[in-house]
Parts: structure tokens; C-alpha cells; sequence
């Protein structure tokens, strides 16, 4: 089986709310839209009320809450017969630890049976700790609310006999659990009769308060989501296991290509690609990889490309105005660097939520150490602060260390420079001991000579790579880049917020590295992972163009807020505040106005909660968050604030025009497998999850498409955004060679001035599809407009023609005043073409 290459991708987030069968009912209006695949998120049952899928419990059958595999069937079928393919999310990473737990029966039997259990070898557990009496091991499970030894006088904890059916059928006949509220647990055979102190003890798993997980957790977890569970995929029975259904959808043809969650947080990324690729024949296969900086993805992983992270923030950025940096940042004043408040962040992570990860990391490193004489006296306490200060220091997800294998110049670079980093944090009687970790860490000869491949060492090459990456997530993308307020667009999943805007040339030569060294990989501007939606970016964005007068609306709304402003709401709730509300403004259409209290108020308390400044989801200060919930509550119902926002959208509406569409446009003609994420194809501003999970309004863009194709005007930005979205994903399908062929490529066009980009896509070097669109909207009107300012477009026989207004163009030097006197944007095909 070859790999089918999509040339587009339609990202649908399932749901009870949208079903198999609701999005076969979407295929029409995709098909008309110009898609030629549907992008699936996770389709295997996910735990009770899951919105997103990615809370896997069972890996051998399709969703019954989506419709099972026959609903899938019909998806394909109907998806089939319009001409569109699927391609389906795979979460290898994790599986759910459910309320209640029988719906994961791989984990219920190790619960049940300990490491004598079929599935013990499926989770990534430390039966070392945690033992009962007897000396075996058990699975902690911190799910109590208060202490156990409370819980079990209290008489919360009883034992109770049910039906296997009950049990969703994980037993036969007459069962007796343990009940904790909606907590059922499986009660180990010959225990039953216990008295219910001695019967807890003897179990396989440890109930213990919730608080005790982060210090005293023995499973591996995604990320420090005690929830989620790790797989052990790198066992190929697990894997087997995990991926004969989704490997059977793709051999059987009803599933085109795969995209894998979080591949940092595996064992062994590299062979894990590698036996998904001999086990799908060379399927079309992204991944979710974040790269860091100029970071590039590892040559050795068998994949067509990352989901576009590292693309996304330098689109984003191409768009922002780096002169309005300095301004931004004196109305919210950060507490130091960007790097000081990253470092800050993942100190906190790594001595709080992440403890039980390090701690077990610095246990097995001392078990190493202790088994050689040679580093005997390099203590746990020693190798601890080392471990922690590498982890802090380290600048990405992972070091691609394999033990056994030759490691790239580029891990072992990484690898040096959080070394030195991290030493100028630690006292110099740790210098040793460091040296000796990194050697280690690096899979090296380190202490006897010749101990280098043992299994506790190879454990701690790979163990450390993992706790790297949930280091990086949650100190970086979900605590740091919730502090920092300087513009907060820019701060978002994979993204440099210290890169403060790009030029046409560096957004010119990541494009020409992408079409060179990953071609078919995926590009995007708003996933389900964004903190915020593209559109919402793009009106938060305009702010760097115009500092000053952001700096005086600030005060303005300051002004008009202070009689209800409470005191509790500080400097970092109050920018984010504001920020919010201009960029999640509806700027036309019969509802223009912000985003209502419910979604805003659902997202702040989120935010703030992630920041982990004044409130965190562990100990949430309820009246600080009440404050700035008040505060916007007052700030929608005040006539004056209102008349402030809409008067702000009117005078920045071009701004947001050209940001808007032109990073679509972008995005969807650069280098790659285009995606659109659900409701993206109009202008919709929205925030993280779950806002950019709501149902999108089909039917009304259907109408809106209608009517577009019927030749009504595109007047407002709606109808643009949607017009410039099916232009150029229906002259993707047309010429898909163009865009994903063999022969494509990426050829940056001359223009006169920075505030143009152009670009035109090329077959077998003939340029055949250019791409034109504004930046810094704010500062060309300011400079007069365009005045006699050009592009150069590519010779054509019969010149351009332009798909968004029908305008022909010549070829040669034009003026851009000409090309985009409509839109400020433009997608050009040869005239004799069109």
C-alpha cells in the first residue's frame, strides 16, 4: 500500500455532540468547500463524558458513543462516494485511569491482579513502590478527598457485590468491589472477608488522598495528568495491541493517513515510526512534534512531517510589528525576562506537580551510581539538584538519545548547552556530579570502564528524555506562557514569543527549508490545542502595529473601570483581561460584539489558573478569580467600555483584515498538506479548549458558500475569510501536484516594499499559482498606502488572473495599489488557466 498524500485536511473535534453520522451529514458543504480529507480526532471509546478523545479506554473497537464502526462505515462511505478522504488521530502515548475504572479493563486487571496481571507489562509502573506489607507492589491511586486513614473511619469507603454486568462485563456473576463515591475499584481475590482497614491494605493499588500523587506516584503519566496513564508501546505485543484496529481501517481502505499525539512522551519515538510505518506500509503519517527554536526534526523518524506548530508561530509572527514591542511591554511589566519567568515556571513544575516524576528519576540514577564503585560517592541528594537543574536548563522536549546508538551532533549540542546552564546554577561541588549525569544521560562509558549498556542505565537515558517533555509542556505552554502578558497572541502552543515578529525573508527561507525537507507535512493556524483561534490572534496581533494607541485605550478603560475594578485584580489578570476582549470581538455580522460572559468568564478562570500567579487548579483563591469574573461581568455591561471596544474594532478593522486573511491565505498556499480547523473557514475568535470545541454553525457557512458561488459580493469579513479559504483549498484539489507533487516547489517573488509578501508555488519550476497579501496593514496607511509600490509577478502567456475578485493582471512589474484594490490579499492563476 502506497502512501495516499493528502492535499488538504478538514480537522473535525468528535464528540457525543458530533457523531460519525453528524459529520457525514458536514460532507457536502466539505466537499464543496474544497477539502480532500477529513481529519478525525481520536475514534477508539474514551472515558464517560469525554468532549475530546484523547481519554482513551479501549483499543479493540470504534466509539459506540460516536456510532461505533458501523457509523464509521458510513462516514467513509459518504466521505468516499464525494471524493474525500480520512485521516484519524492516534493517541499511543496514554489510556485513561475512568470514573469509574472498569471502563479501562486493561487497567481494572492489573488493579485486580497486580504484576501477575496480563496487562501488568502494558503500564509503565515502578512496582517497587508503594508495596502493601507483603512486600508486592501496588499502583497508587490518589483519588481520595481526604486522607485515607479519614476516608475509611469516615465510612466513605465500603465495600459493595454487583453484577459483572454492572462492570461493563470485566466479570462474571456476583463481583465485590470497593465504592468511594463514583470510584469503584476491583477487591483482590481472598480478601474479601477482611475487616475493610486490613482488606485495603492487601490490595494491589493504594487508595491514597489526591494530594499524594504528585509526591508519591508510581505510573508514569501524560505529562501530570494523574488521569491519563502511560503505554508502554515500545513492547511490541502492547503495540500490537494498541494498533490492530487502527492498522486494520487503514489496510482496509477506510482510512487514509494517521496523525500520532505527542510522540516525545514514548520510550523510543524513532522505532515506534518505524514499526508503524512496516506495520501500515509507508502510510501517510504526521506527528505531533514541537520543535524548539531552529530546532529540526529528527532524520531518523520515519513520518512526512510535524502538524505545524513551528509553522504556525511564524506565520503568526510574520504578521506582528516587532516596533511595538517596547511599548506593549511597559503597560504590563513582566517579572523579568521571558527566560527568567520560563525558568521560574519549570522550577515550580519540577519541585511540585512533576515531583514524583523527578524523584523516581533521581532513584534510579542513585541505583546506577550505587552499583558502581567508580561513582558510588556521588549522592542522591547530589544527583537530584543536578537532575533538577538539567531539567530547568534544558531548552526543548527531548534529546534524541538511543541507547546503544550513535548520537546526532544536535542532541549532544542541546545536551552541552543546558549543561552549562544549568552549572552556573548549582554550587561548584556539584560540577562533578553533573559531569558524571550527562555522561550518563548521554548513553556514555561513565565510571568502570567499560559500563555503558545496562538496563538501569538505558532506562535513564530514556526515562530522563520523557520527563524533558512534560517539563517543557507544563512549565512552558502551560504555566509560563499563561504569565506572560506582553502580547499574548504570540504566546501559544510551540511558540517564541521572545522572537517578537519576523521579516518576508525569514518567513521566505523556513518556507523554502519546509518544501526542500518536509513537504507533505502538515500546516495550520488553529488546532484543538491553540490557546486561542487564529482570528482571535490576528486582533490581539494588530496591538504591536499600534502601540501607543493601545496604551491610551488602556487608560481609557482603566479610567471608565475604576469605580468597579476591585483591588484583587492585579496587573497580570487585568492585560489579559483586555486583551481577551479585543480579540475575541465579532467585528460585523447580526451579534458584532464580544464574546459573552459565560465563554470569557470560563477562559480566564482557566488562564489565571494555569498561571499559577494568584490562584492554580490545586488551590484556587476563589474570590480572587470572583474579582476579575466581576470585573468582566461590569466591563460588558458598561455603555461606556462597549463604545470604547466597537470604536476600537471600526478604526482597526482593515488592520485585522489584512492579518486575518492574509495569514489564511498563507498558510494555506506555503509548503505542505493544508489544514483547516473546524469553523476556521470564517471568522470565528476563539479561545482555548473547550470555546474552540463548540459545535460550528455549518449550515449558516453552507448558505454563506451558497451564496458566494452564486456570485454575491463578499462584504464582510466573514464572507472574505470563507471566500479566501474554499478559493484556495478548491485550486489545491484542482492541481494537487502543484501544492504536494513531486515536482512542486516555493519560490519567494520580488516586491518594493516589506509590507507585501509574495510567493508563487511552482510545478517543475513554472510557476503557476501566486500568492499575494499585506502586512502591517496599520503602518502602510500610515506611510500614505501603497502608492507606486510593486509586485513582480512570474511571466504567464495571457497574465494573472485572480480567483478571490476575477481581476486579469499583467505580468511583469505591477502595482500593488492595482492588485489589491479589493482585498488585501490575492490568489493569482495563469490567466489562460483560470
Amino acid at each position: 500500500m502506497s502512501a495516499r498524500v493528502p492535499t488538504s485536511t478538514y480537522r473535525l473535534q468528535l464528540n457525543a455532540d458530533l457523531t460519525f453520522d453528524d459529520a457525514a451529514a458536514q460532507v457536502p458543504y466539505l466537499a464543496a468547500l474544497g477539502v480532500t480529507h477529513l481529519y478525525l480526532s481520536p475514534i477508539l471509546p474514551a472515558a464517560p463524558g469525554s468532549t475530546h478523545g484523547y481519554d482513551v479506554v479501549d483499543h479493540t473497537r470504534v466509539s459506540d458513543v460516536l456510532g461505533g464502526r458501523a457509523g464509521l462505515d458510513r462516514l467513509a462511505a459518504a466521505a468516499h462516494d464525494a471524493g474525500l478522504g480520512l485521516v484519524v488521530d492516534v493517541v499511543p502515548n496514554h489510556m485513561a485511569v475512568p470514573t469509574p475504572l472498569w471502563h479501562n479493563r486493561a487497567l481494572w486487571s492489573v488493579l485486580a491482579h497486580g504484576e501477575s496481571s496480563p496487562y501488568a507489562h502494558w503500564f509503565d509502573v515502578d512496582w517497587s513502590a508503594g508495596g502493601s506489607p507483603e512486600g508486592q507492589g501496588a499502583v497508587l491511586m490518589p483519588v481520595l478527598g481526604e486522607r485515607v486513614g479519614d476516608v475509611v473511619a469516615g465510612g466513605d469507603l465500603v465495600l459493595d457485590v454487583v453484577d459483572g454486568a454492572e462492570l461493563g462485563g470485566v466479570s462474571t456473576g456476583p463481583t465485590t468491589v470497593l465504592r468511594y463515591f463514583d470510584h469503584v475499584f476491583p477487591v483482590r481475590a481472598g480478601t474479601e472477608d477482611l475487616p475493610l482497614a486490613e482488606l485495603v491494605e492487601r490490595q494491589h493499588y493504594r487508595l491514597a488522598y489526591w494530594k499524594v500523587g504528585d509526591e508519591e506516584l508510581n505510573y508514569r503519566r501524560f505529562f501530570d495528568v494523574g488521569t491519563l496513564a502511560a503505554v508502554r508501546v515500545e513492547d511490541e505485543s502492547v503495540f500490537d495491541a494498541t494498533h490492530e484496529v487502527l492498522i486494520g481501517l487503514l489496510a482496509d481502505g477506510t482510512v487514509d493517513g494517521l496523525r500520532i499525539d505527542h510522540p516525545d512522551g514514548l520510550a523510543d519515538p524513532a522505532g515506534y515510526l518505524e514499526r508503524l510505518a512496516e506495520r501500515t506500509h509507508g502510510a501517510w503519517v504526521v506527528v505531533e512534534k514541537i520543535l524548539a527554536g531552529d530546532e529540526r526534526l529528527p532524520p531518523e523518524w520515519v513520518t512526512a512531517g510535524t502538524t505545524g506548530y513551528e509553522g504556525l508561530w511564524r506565520l503568526q509572527s510574520l504578521f506582528v510589528d516587532p516596533a511595538g514591542r517596547a511599548r506593549l511591554a511597559e503597560l504590563a511589566p513582566p517579572a523579568g525576562t521571558l527566560e527568567e519567568v520560563v525558568q521560574r515556571a519549570k522550577r515550580e513544575v519540577v519541585d511540585g506537580p512533576l515531583y514524583a516524576e523527578v524523584h523516581r528519576l533521581t532513584d534510579l540514577a542513585a541505583s546506577v551510581c550505587a552499583d558502581d564503585l567508580r561513582l558510588r560517592d556521588h549522592t542522591w541528594r547530589g544527583l537530584h539538584d543536578c537532575l533538577r537543574a538539567l531539567l530547568v536548563a534544558f531548552d526543548r522536549y527531548r534529546a534524541y538519545v538511543v541507547p546503544g546508538e550513535e548520537t546526532r551532533h544536535e542532541p549532544v549540542a542541546a545536551m552541552a548547552a543546558a549543561t552549562e546552564r544549568a552549572r552556573a546554577t548549582l554550587a561548584p561541588d556539584r560540577h562533578a556530579t553533573l559531569d558524571v549525569l550527562v555522561e550518563l544521560l548521554l548513553g556514555r562509558e561513565a565510571g568502570s570502564a567499560g559500563r555503558r549498556r545496562e538496563a538501569r542505565r538505558d532506562e535513564l537515558v530514556v526515562r530522563f528524555q520523557q520527563v524533558c517533555g512534560a517539563v517543557m509542556a507544563k512549565g512552558v505552554e502551560d504555566t509560563a506562557f499563561y504569565r506572560w502578558t506582553e502580547l499574548t497572541s504570540l504566546c501559544e502552543v510551540g511558540g517564541e514569543p521572545d522572537r517578537f515578529g519576523i521579516d518576508a525573508h525569514t518567513w521566505h527561507a523556513f518556507a523554502t527549508r519546509a518544501q526542500e525537507h518536509a513537504p507533505h507535512a502538515l500546516t495550520t493556524t488553529s488546532t484543538h490545542d491553540t490557546k486561542r483561534g487564529e482570528d482571535t490572534r490576528a486582533q490581539i496581533g494588530v496591538l504591536s502595529e499600534v502601540p501607543d494607541e493601545w496604551a491610551f485605550m488602556v487608560e481609557m478603560m482603566r479610567t471608565a473601570s475604576g469605580r468597579y475594578r476591585s483591588s484583587l485584580v492585579d496587573a497580570h489578570a487585568e492585560s489579559l483581561v483586555l486583551q481577551t476582549l479585543v480579540g475575541t470581538w465579532t467585528p460585523d455580522g447580526p451579534m458584532p460584539g464580544p464574546a459573552s460572559l459565560d465563554r470569557l468568564a470560563e477562559y480566564l478562570t482557566k488562564a489565571l489558573r494555569e498561571a499559577k500567579l494568584s490562584t492554580s487548579w490545586t488551590t484556587p483563591h476563589e474570590a480572587y478569580e470572583a474579582a476579575v469574573v466581576d470585573l468582566v461581568r461590569s466591563l460588558l455591561a458598561d455603555d461606556r467600555v462597549l463604545a470604547l471596544l466597537a470604536t476600537w474594532a471600526e478604526h482597526h478593522v482593515e488592520a485585522v483584515r489584512a492579518v486575518a486573511l492574509g495569514t489564511k491565505l498563507v498558510q494555506l498556499t506555503m509548503p505542505g498538506v493544508a489544514d483547516v480547523y473546524q469553523g476556521s473557514e470564517g471568522f470565528s475568535p476563539t479561545l482555548v479548549d473547550p470555546d474552540n470545541r463548540r459545535p460550528t454553525d455549518v449550515a449558516t457557512l453552507a448558505d454563506r458558500l451558497a451564496r458566494l458561488d452564486a456570485g454575491e459580493g463578499a462584504r464582510s469579513l466573514e464572507d472574505q475569510k470563507l471566500l479566501v479559504t474554499s478559493r484556495a483549498l478548491r485550486l489545491r484539489r484542482e492541481r494537487p501536484e502543484t501544492f504536494v507533487g513531486p515536482d512542486a516547489g516555493y519560490l519567494p517573488l520580488p516586491t518594493s516594499t516589506p509590507c507585501a509578501l509574495a510567493s508563487a508555488r511552482t510545478l517543475a519550476g513554472a510557476p503557476q499559482v501566486v500568492t499575494v497579501a499585506t502586512r502591517l496593514a496599520t503602518t502602510l496607511a500610515r506611510l500614505g498606502g501603497w502608492g507606486e509600490h510593486t509586485v513582480v509577478l512570474p511571466d504567464a502567456p495571457h497574465g494573472w488572473h485572480d480567483l478571490l475578485t476575477g481581476a486579469r493582471h499583467a505580468s511583469g512589474s505591477l502595482r500593488l495599489a492595482d492588485l489589491l484594490a479589493s482585498l488585501p490579499v490575492a490568489l493569482l492563476v495563469p490567466a489562460d488557466a483560470a
